[in-house]
């Protein structure tokens, strides 16, 4: 079944339309985690570069993203982007049909939920949340798949839009079934100002929404001073702890092939994990640490 679901899953990713919202960068052609971070900082930075402003990240968290989907809805949504509703009802017959065997089950009308681990789980995820978009131009919603961030452009201390904007997404996750896990919903301030103000916090459903000065967002660690310390000390202290391995693998005598493998799934994956994103913007003391 696996095998049919990636036929669909490309299937569907290659018939989607370019009126999806261009800020969600899973399973879309040629974009990745490195196209979402280096969108949100861009976003940022050029904001930043203006007098009087500065930037509040929301990193949303959700509770059981993928269990939440409303068949109902989610048919509606892909008919509404133009799919072929043989696909869309192919789509309500797989998450509403059991078959075990040669037995079939009674469809049953499920109120919610993909199946876990399914691979097209993710991508009726995506789907389902394409209409989950900024309303105002000052802000924008940054998503891969279930991971959201709310990016709002503060200028003069107003910050009436991004406010609005947070409001308006907690009413949209009601109406789409959606609750946000606000205990792990994070925020964090970019603000490069001498003279700053203080910056009220953010509430969710009544709730004050941590404030943080790093975050991981995805896979990557930002700080609100935009500095890559963090995130480079992390990669570097996992790429010694996976060379020790290495030199202990290369007294057994390896292969050098066998031995350029292991660097390469373990090693080499670490250092240059959304690297576009984050290493132009490295200091001198940063990429030494690296190049060791």
């Amino acid at each position: 079944m696996k095998c049919f679901e990636r036929l669909v899953k490309d299937h569907i990713t290659s018939t989607l339309p370019d009126t999806l919202d261009p800020l969600q960068f899973a399973y879309r052609p040629n974009r990745s985690t490195d196209d979402a971070i280096s969108t949100t900082l861009h976003t940022a930075i050029t904001h930043l570069d203006k007098r009087n402003t500065y930037v509040r990240m929301l990193f949303i968290d959700y509770s059981s993203a993928f269990n939440t989907i409303v068949p109902s809805k989610l048919v509606i949504k892909l008919e509404t982007l133009g799919l072929d509703p043989a696909l869309w009802n192919w789509v309500l017959d797989f998450l509403t049909v059991v078959r075990v065997g040669n037995n079939i089950s009674t469809p049953l009308i499920l109120n919610t939920g993909a199946p876990q681990g399914c691979v097209l789980s993710p991508l009726l995820y995506s789907l389902f949340t394409h209409d989950c978009v900024a309303m105002h131009a000052s802000n924008s919603i940054i998503k891969f798949a279930d991971d959201t961030t709310v990016v709002g452009l503060i200028t003069n201390n107003d910050e009436t839009a991004y406010r609005e904007e947070v409001r308006a997404l907690g009413v949209w996750c009601q109406e789409n079934n959606l609750t946000l896990n606000v205990n792990k919903t994070k925020e964090m301030i970019v603000d490069f100002r001498k003279q700053q103000r203080e910056h009220p916090p953010i509430h969710i459903d009544g709730t004050v929404v941590e404030r943080v000065v790093r975050f991981k967002f995805l896979g990557v660690h930002i700080t609100d001073k935009l500095n890559w310390s963090t995130h480079t000390d992390s990669i570097v202290k996992k790429a010694q702890q996976r060379l020790f391995n290495l030199r202990r693998l290369k007294k057994f005598v390896l292969k050098p092939k066998a031995l350029t493998n292991f660097y390469r799934c373990t090693i080499e994956s670490i250092l240059s994990g959304c690297i576009t994103a984050w290493y132009g913007n490295c200091s001198a003391h940063n990429r030494k640490a690296l190049q060791r």
